[in-house]
């Protein structure tokens, strides 16, 4: 479905040649200018430097975490060496400077 295909059906049933609107909506059918910022997971690191801490930064203890953070090093590496020629997708402050700077129009369809 294209775009425009959805837009005619959304204002046909919001027309009110029937009589009444079949959809009443509750806030205006615009988007908004910001986008919800999703939090981090717990990355490898993280969890690394908190079993270094409560083991007094003994490598030996923390082998498991160690390891698990070389291996996730390496995949990112080889991830960000494959996405090199291409861009990826926006984070969410860099979204929100964008439509700060663009914003949407604020009439409904």
């Amino acid at each position: 479905m294209s775009g425009s295909v959805i837009q005619e059906k959304v204002a046909k049933l919001l027309s009110r040649q029937n009589g009444k609107p079949v959809l009443r909506p509750i806030k205006p059918l615009a988007l908004k200018n910001e986008v919800a910022s999703r939090r981090l997971k717990k990355g490898e690191m993280s969890l690394l430097m908190a079993c270094w801490k409560q083991n007094d930064f003994n490598n030996s203890v923390c082998s498991k975490e160690v390891s698990v953070f070389y291996t996730c090093v390496e995949k990112a590496q080889n991830k960000a060496k494959g996405k090199q020629g291409t861009q990826g997708r926006l984070l969410p402050k860099e979204a929100n400077t964008l439509l700060k700077r663009f914003p949407s129009q604020s009439s409904e369809i």
